[in-house]
């Protein structure tokens, strides 16, 4: 019993894992581009569905791209969930303006409320992390990035504040147990994410100071989801089946279901990798065309590699992103 204890004792020391069983909600900062993909869409339904029932606890909803009002769409998602009141921050500085080409944004803006500032009034990305993550207790908050990873190599460059009198990385090894993020291709490629801002993502995957864990393209390449979403008919006036309605049917790659990277992300980061995926350690290597190798000789890093059959995953997913919004306190 003794030993047992110890153990137990020893783990909660350690904290939280990227395999361990959450047994309070996880403090999580959701990043994203909001496009030019819907995928993103699909995760924030999760991120939400897992707020619903306990699992996470989120922190703040920060956009990686400046292309104008991703700000309120954001906000009209978080709106539609019923937490209007989550800081939402932009880039201030250099960013991706990349918008989605096929209107989901105009339309969730036309149809859903919401009443956040233009990005000229939000706050910088960088100061909504800082204040939030020294709030937080050390080692506790659970970054999940699901777009390109110029806000983090911006809070890795930041200086001390009216927040925290710790240099921005100083900030993130006290204060975040891990990195989650839809980035890369395993055991080697050429990704999005990374290489629509290379110089960052390099920045990112060299410095931080804490556990990354990597949802590869190869991952959410085979997991198509969406289409029980838009048959539900029992669904009434939901951004996120009006944006999967419109977008699917207009590329015949999605017939099936859109491929839903940005989902294994959110996954991963709440609820662990464990029934779903194993971990692989090693290093990422990111070259300046945003290409990536593996080192599986060094440590500090993850990527999952497939556990549960993909049917069984795709099945979950589609589940969780019919999520219903939360009864208006």
């Amino acid at each position: 019993m003794r030993s047992t204890c110890l153990l137990l004792l020893g783990l909660m020391l350690l904290g939280p894992t990227a395999t361990t069983a959450q047994t309070r909600p996880v403090p999580l900062i959701f990043d994203t581009d909001f496009g030019p993909d819907y995928d993103d869409v699909g995760a924030i339904a999760l991120l939400h569905a897992f707020a619903d029932s306990a699992q996470v606890e989120i922190l703040a909803t920060v956009a990686s791209t400046n292309y104008p009002r991703v700000g309120q769409v954001i906000h009209a998602f978080n709106t539609y969930f019923g937490r209007p009141e989550l800081p939402i921050g932009v880039p201030k500085g250099k960013a991706v303006s990349t918008r989605d080409s096929q209107g989901w944004s105009d339309l969730v803006l036309e149809r859903y409320p919401h009443h956040a500032k233009p990005n000229d009034q939000l706050p910088d990305a960088v100061a909504v992390y800082r204040q939030q993550l020294a709030r937080r207790a050390d080692r506790s908050v659970t970054i999940v990035t699901v777009g390109f990873l110029t806000n983090l190599a911006n809070l890795l460059d930041s200086k001390p504040d009216k927040y925290s009198r710790l240099s921005g990385r100083e900030l993130v090894a006290q204060k975040v147990g891990r990195l989650v993020c839809m980035a890369g291709k395993f055991p080697q490629g050429r990704e999005f994410n990374v290489h629509e801002d290379a110089p960052a993502a390099q920045k990112v995957f060299e410095q931080w100071p804490t556990e990354i864990v990597f949802s590869g393209f190869e991952i959410g390449q085979k997991i198509k989801t969406g289409l029980p979403l838009i048959q539900n008919a029992a669904i009434q006036s939901s951004p996120v089946q009006d944006v999967f309605a419109l977008c699917i049917p207009k590329a015949k790659e999605d017939q099936a279901g859109r491929m839903s990277w940005d989902q294994t992300a959110v996954l991963v980061a709440a609820l662990g990798a464990e029934p779903y995926y194993t971990l692989a350690p090693g290093r990422i290597v990111t070259k300046d065309d945003g290409s990536n190798t593996w080192d599986a000789t060094k440590s500090g890093h993850f990527h999952l590699v497939e556990k549960m059959p993909v049917e069984q995953v795709t099945r979950r997913i589609d589940h969780w992103m019919q999520h219903p919004p939360r009864k208006k306190r």
